[in-house]
């Protein structure tokens, strides 16, 4: 815990701390969220002081339905903890239960160049799709709410895939500038880009990686998704031209995306897949394949069904989480506020 007068860099360094957190923006995270990022969420358990939270105030920032929104945040909290998070060593967190996210990102965009706003790809992919007419102001300033969440629980690991490098550029640069101006308050974060156990491509466009806003769902595998379903997904899953089972993305996209998966489950190496299944067919791999993935999201399936039966208790592990949150995002926001000028209540 952070005194005024100590800077917040000064925090003596037990584990470091790392922060990441997943939308839900989608009935279900899918296979590649899984393989992704959550999978090294919960390694990273072993060595960091971990803070995961569901971003639901990001959320908002694109047309929603509030019921759907509820038992979305639900549905991620309960896979999340199915996949391994573990509260007795993570706090697992909603956003909205820790408002200083939302107090330091006004802060913080009163340091934001608007132009320096404008340039970030995502706002630029996002609002090219629906017109600058239809992006909301939330969509705009999105990278600065998630500045704050990173900088609220002075993190100094941030785990993101290559597509958030240049939001957590914008976030070091933020905090290296109100550092300059008003004393050094923020430890300036590293992205600690995760070597994801496999990227995970869409099953019928094994270029494109799997995702829930694609605009067919046919190819991704939701971890909601009943054995059978998975397994019939992976039976479709397009392949290439020829038959010989060879790791090759750039020549065999379909079937080095099966690899992927195949080694990703079994924790094994492609190369001793490739061995294994030399001079065999595809179909052999997508059989041997749809019974493994079948077999995972039925577990996973079982495992989050059974949290989501006893909704008090993930309201239980959230509010748990949200107080050893707040603790610290208190203290950093105390200190942003004394020295932002702010006249502090007596």
């Amino acid at each position: 815990m952070h005194s005024m007068s100590a800077p917040a860099t000064s925090r003596p360094a037990a584990r470091p701390r790392v922060l990441s957190g997943a939308q839900p923006t989608a009935d279900s995270y899918h296979l590649g969220n899984y393989f992704g990022a959550f999978k090294q969420w919960v390694a990273l358990q072993d060595d960091f002081e971990a803070f995961y939270f569901i971003p639901d105030l990001h959320a908002i920032t694109v047309e929603y339905e509030p019921a759907l929104l509820r038992e979305r945040t639900y549905v991620a909290a309960a896979q999340l903890l199915a996949a391994g998070v573990d509260p007795a060593r993570s706090a697992l967190f909603v956003q909205s239960h820790v408002p200083e996210h939302a107090q330091l990102a006004w802060v913080l965009s009163g340091i934001t160049g608007f132009g320096e706003a404008g340039r970030m790809t995502q706002f630029k992919d996002k609002s090219a799709k629906g017109g600058s007419d239809a992006a909301s102001v939330g969509l705009f300033t999105y990278p600065i709410l998630m500045a704050a969440d990173i900088l609220v629980y002075q993190a100094d690991r941030v785990p993101v895939g290559e597509d958030q490098r240049q939001h957590v550029e914008l976030t070091r640069n933020l905090a290296q500038r109100f550092n300059h101006r008003f004393g050094d308050t923020f430890t300036v974060p590293e992205a600690h880009i995760v070597k994801a156990t496999a990227k995970i491509y869409d099953l019928q466009v094994p270029t494109a990686k799997m995702s829930g806003s694609n605009a067919s769902h046919a190819g991704v595998v939701d971890l909601t998704d009943t054995a059978q379903q998975a397994a019939k997904k992976i039976r479709s899953a397009v392949t290439d031209s020829g038959s010989e089972i060879v790791f090759d993305p750039a020549a065999k996209p379909g079937v080095s995306n099966l690899l992927s998966i195949f080694a990703a489950l079994t924790d094994r190496p492609v190369d001793e897949i490739v061995a294994e299944f030399e001079g065999r067919q595809y179909g052999h791999l997508k059989v041997a394949l749809a019974d493994l993935v079948g077999d995972f999201v039925q577990r996973f399936g079982d495992r989050t069904r059974e949290l989501l039966d006893d909704r008090a208790e993930i309201d239980r592990v959230l509010a748990a989480g949200a107080e050893r949150a707040r603790e610290v995002a208190a203290a950093t926001l105390e200190q942003v506020y004394d020295r932002s000028g702010f006249v502090r209540p007596s």
